[in-house]
């Protein structure tokens, strides 16, 4: 970005000898002109800036006869046209200065170490990052707007169907979130990126990585809970080895927390038999683990069990967390449910109702025992599907592919 050919600048500094040692530095510029308007009190710049549109940018003292510290910002930026501010400071004000820019100043200049490149170089860094600001701000209502609309949209639909109903509440919240955080940490690393050490901005970016992250695992609950409830999704079967795909599964689990828990595996009997739905599996398995985890202090035992016995295989994960209200078990795997005592813990409440919903495509039930304080059990009886269930068995990329009639309904 290059300057225009002309600024026009509004200086609100009351020591006349500095005003005027501000208008002979920027004199020295070549590949730009400069018209200053020069104010010594805050009163006639608001009177300048409501009669004339002709300014690009404000130079701003900090201590000023009728106004002190960060008091003038407030109201030079409540005005009808929002302008670049660059606050002016002596060295002993610095961290005023700094604190002006947090609450929404471009920049700021500690009025001993300017110079021409110093001076010129604020002035474009602040109309820059001005400019980026009131992007952000349009993109930001025009997300709000979005949101608001869909979120009346799928209000309207209430009546018609309830899983709409909640998720309008769903993506009041839980979308917002995340959105937010990429919002706030993108528009800080534009309007401060270079004053922020490199730690400071990798923290940034892994914020909006992390909060990109929850998003997408968001949107993948809730289209594979909508494709469950339309029918959409059938068993896709081949052939594993569920003592190393459980182990991958613990570790894939784990990678996701920021302290990986002790999760003891246990298995019991032939694991290798029968033909299995991955995907539909690792949905299953990894909510119950990922619960267990979230739900239960982090110097407690988790154990994963996988027991083959007769024609059935069963999973159980047990903890030794919060557990279940009695009253609540019954509602346990309805969408977006979530029991009364996890009201300081993150969650959607899709996870228990995709395990129900994947664990029912793939012709098996799931049980819960429960008691508050004392931990909780999951168990999931799959039944052991060989190649005499299964219809239009096809070979893919070596894998054996079968699908079971009548597990889609």
């Amino acid at each position: 970005m290059s300057f225009p050919p002309c600024l026009n600048i509004l200086l609100i500094e009351d020591n006349a000898a500095e005003a005027r040692l501000l208008q002979e530095i920027l004199k020295g510029a070549t590949k730009a002109t400069f018209e200053f308007c020069h104010v010594q009190r805050l009163t006639e710049a608001l009177i300048k800036l409501d009669k004339q549109n002709a300014f690009d940018i404000i130079l701003l003292d900090l201590t000023l006869p009728d106004s002190q510290g960060l008091d003038s910002l407030p109201k030079l930026q409540q005005l009808p046209r929002s302008l670049p501010i660059v606050v002016l400071t002596h060295h002993q004000d610095e961290a005023l200065a700094l604190e002006a820019v947090k609450q929404g100043a471009q920049d700021y200049l500690v009025k001993r170490d300017v110079s021409l490149d110093v001076l010129l170089r604020s002035i474009l860094y602040a109309i820059q990052r001005h400019s980026l600001a009131q992007q952000l701000s349009a993109q930001n209502k025009s997300l709000s707007a979005n949101l608001e609309r869909q979120e009346v949209e799928l209000s309207q639909a209430k009546a018609a169907n309830q899983l709409k109903s909640e998720f309008v509440s769903m993506l009041s919240h839980d979308f917002r979130n995340p959105l937010n955080t990429i919002l706030l940490s993108a528009g800080l690393l534009e309007e401060s990126g270079d004053r922020l050490s490199k730690g400071q901005q990798q923290n940034y970016f892994k914020m909006i990585r992390t909060a990109i992250n929850d998003l997408d695992e968001l949107l993948s609950e809730v289209l594979l809970l909508g494709r469950t409830e339309n029918g959409k999704l059938s068993c896709q079967f081949e052939c594993l080895d569920l003592a190393l795909f459980a182990q991958d599964l613990i570790r894939l689990v784990n990678n996701a927390q920021s302290q990986p828990r002790q999760i003891e595996f246990r298995p019991q009997g032939n694991l290798q038999q029968g033909l299995w739905d991955a995907h539909l599996l690792r949905h299953i398995l990894c909510n119950l683990l990922s619960n267990a985890i979230k739900y239960s202090p982090a110097d407690t035992p988790i154990t994963f069990e996988i027991i083959a016995q007769n024609e059935t295989m069963i999973f159980r994960v047990t903890d030794q967390g919060i557990g279940i209200p009695p009253e609540a078990i019954t509602d346990l795997f309805d969408p977006f449910f979530r029991a009364d005592n996890v009201a300081g813990v993150s969650g959607t409440g899709l996870g228990l109702a995709i395990v129900q919903r994947c664990a029912a495509i793939h012709g098996g039930e799931v049980q819960v025992e429960s008691r508050e304080n004392q931990g909780s059990t999951f168990t999931v009886r799959l039944p052991i599907i060989d190649d005499e269930d299964i219809l239009d068995v096809n070979e893919h990329n070596g894998t054996k592919i079968a699908t079971i009639s009548g597990q889609a309904n």
